[in-house]
């Protein structure tokens, strides 16, 4: 068998590349420990249907709103809709009413003139073959003749004549209404004048009594008023005259020392009458405030010597605290003194029993090549 070298299917080598990069890009995920997630994170998945449950409802409410406010605006468009058709059907009912009621064909003027029927109306010149003023030779009545030509223009005439003489006729009563109009207008107007005057005359003369009327209320009230201000002036001055004699024959300004003694408790004055205290008080308060002064000085002294006392029992207070700190830093010192010394010979214990281990049981040490065999591959 000879070798052949055979290329390799385009398909087969496309698959092959799409599988590696795909598993390329499943490492990265999996060996990546900042974006790695194992499991399923339920509650961002319970979060996003909570969401878009919340959506949907929210969609759902806009569409039921939107429905309903188009409901309304058909209904309003079918009622003004109906409204506009009925107005338009009235309005052409009405139309039609007044025309034929008001604007019928034979009720115009020049309807005689152009009326195309008038000749079927009429009688024509002859009534048959067997008329006895005609003989058989004579022809028949043809079509648009007209017999009585000179009667109809003489009737046409007397009706024009007729509605000229109306129109005439209405127009003079149209100027006779507007004469007489303005004849109306021109007295009410006048009426209207003179009332307004009159009424002015009456305000004017209504105007001229209240002022009077006014004016002499004024006087009445400005006189008693007057009047009133001098009886209150004579009455204060009264006052003033009996309060001046009252206080010149009291009690207050005679300075009676009886007057502020308290009517229930003698030992009690009356502050509105007191006009000061006895030389004999003054002693008295003098004496009590003496006695008070030398009462404060024994008892300042009494606190002082308390002070000092309370002093000397905190600087020995103090100076004992300071021997026992001092004993206190001696003690500490001996004890990290002694720490230290345990802490070296434990310190040389665990090096001989590292030594011990790096020397007679750990031998082989990992290369850095067995550590890379592992972790190679997402499945």
């Amino acid at each position: 068998m000879y070798k052949v070298d055979v290329s390799p299917d385009p398909k087969e080598v496309a698959a092959i590349e799409a599988r590696r990069n795909r598993e390329k890009d499943r490492q990265s995920r999996f060996f990546n420990v900042r974006t790695r997630v194992m499991g399923v994170d339920v509650k961002a998945l319970n979060s996003q249907v909570e969401e878009r449950k919340l959506r949907e409802a929210t969609e759902q409410s806009k569409e039921a709103a939107y429905g309903t406010y188009q409901m309304q605006y058909d209904l309003v468009a079918q009622m003004l809709e109906k409204e506009q058709a009925e107005r338009t059907r009235r309005l052409a009912r009405k139309v039609q009413e007044f025309r034929e009621q008001k604007q019928q064909l034979k009720n115009r003027q020049e309807f005689d003139f152009w009326d195309p029927g008038r000749f079927c109306m009429e009688f024509p010149g002859r009534f048959g073959d067997s008329d006895p003023y005609y003989s058989p030779a004579s022809l028949q009545c043809f079509a648009g003749e007209d017999l009585d030509r000179a009667a109809c223009l003489k009737m046409q005439q007397e009706q024009f004549k007729y509605s000229l003489e109306r129109q005439l006729q209405e127009q003079r009563q149209v100027k006779v209404d507007e004469k007489c109009s303005d004849m109306l207008n021109d007295q009410l107007r006048l009426a209207m004048d003179m009332r307004a005057t009159q009424l002015a005359k009456l305000e004017e003369s209504c105007r001229v009594a209240m002022m009077s009327a006014m004016a002499n209320a004024n006087k009445a009230q400005a006189a008693e008023l007057a009047e009133r201000q001098r009886r209150e002036h004579q009455r204060e001055q009264e006052a003033n005259f009996m309060e001046i004699q009252n206080q010149i024959t009291s009690d207050l300004l005679t300075e009676n020392p009886q007057v502020a003694q308290h009517p229930v408790a003698p030992h009690r004055v009356l502050p509105y009458c007191w006009k000061g205290m006895t030389p004999e008080q003054r002693t008295a308060i003098r004496k009590v405030q003496e006695v008070q002064r030398h009462e404060k000085e024994a008892q300042c002294q009494a606190e002082q010597a308390l002070d000092v006392k309370w002093e000397n029992q905190a600087l020995h207070s103090a100076q004992a605290a300071m021997e026992l700190e001092e004993q206190e830093r001696e003690l500490c010192a001996e004890f990290r003194r002694g720490l230290g010394s345990f802490n070296q010979q434990l310190a040389m214990e665990q090096k001989a029993q590292q030594n011990y281990l790096n020397s007679i049981i750990y031998t082989n040490q990992p290369t850095t090549q067995y550590h890379l065999q592992f972790n190679t591959s997402s499945r």
